[in-house]
């Protein structure tokens, strides 16, 4: 398979409201994590690092310039990859010994990472028998309803298990922008990893559905709008049996 040099890995496009997307284009769309760079006044956020099968910080300029605290929406391996590169971390209390402790098990690399998951590879030495993510220790634990404050910009956390225990949305009320990591995206929802739970997994989506969404930048595929987040919702919760009230 072709391999890709570390400066062509990663795709980088502003959006509205200081918010850069960062990708992985070799990687296949499913395994694609979102990787959210949020500027602020007094301090920048960055959401999820991806892989970490090629350095954010050397080749994104983005990530460095200025201080920066890196979110982990939850600790997958495709979440938590560069985590190690950013001096303050910050991850649910319910995952903050993952974080510090990842193995090729917990973090789902076993079964996931295969060369199948790249349509093109990551620059040698890569190798995805031996990738593992590399500890980072939070500097910061967080909790449902804490709030990452950047200066002008402040995003209450909510926390959303069901797809994993420590998983955490990050709204920021004042432009109604939802970063919803894995437990919503626009695409298949993964409910069965090792430590999911469904009954947490309901209750995460009839919380969220109560906020008043314009935007949502999810984990994994495009983001989308409030109606659709909305529409999404409504129709896994239907799917579950549940009764859902009217809009």
């Amino acid at each position: 398979m072709q391999r890709i040099s570390a400066d062509k890995w990663y795709e980088v496009r502003r959006l509205a409201d200081d918010v850069t997307a960062i990708g992985e284009p070799y990687i296949q769309e499913f395994y694609r994590c979102n990787i959210w760079h949020v500027r602020g006044r007094d301090r920048d956020m960055l959401v999820d690092s991806g892989m970490g099968v090629v350095s954010l910080r050397e080749w994104v300029p983005v990530v460095t310039e200025r201080d920066l605290i890196a979110v982990a929406s939850h600790t997958h391996f495709d979440h938590i990859g560069c985590h190690h590169e950013f001096e303050c971390r910050a991850v649910h209390a319910a995952e903050a010994d993952l974080l510090a402790n990842p193995t090729r098990q917990n973090t789902l690399a076993d079964p996931y990472v295969t060369d199948e998951i790249f349509d093109a590879l990551p620059p040698e030495p890569y190798c995805s028998a031996c990738y593992a993510v590399k500890r980072a220790p939070a500097t910061r634990i967080l909790q449902d309803g804490d709030v990452i404050d950047l200066g002008d910009r402040v995003f209450e956390v909510i926390h959303t298990p069901g797809h994993s225990p420590g998983g955490i949305a990050l709204w920021e009320a004042r432009t109604a922008t939802l970063f919803s990591g894995d437990i919503l995206y626009d695409g298949p929802l993964i409910e069965d990893t090792y430590h999911a739970n469904a009954q947490d997994y309901v209750a995460s989506m009839e919380r969220l559905l109560r906020l008043p969404v314009r935007i949502v930048h999810g984990g994994h595929f495009p983001s989308f709008d409030g109606a659709r987040y909305r529409q999404l919702i409504r129709a896994w919760l239907e799917g579950k049996g549940r009764i859902v009230p009217p809009a």
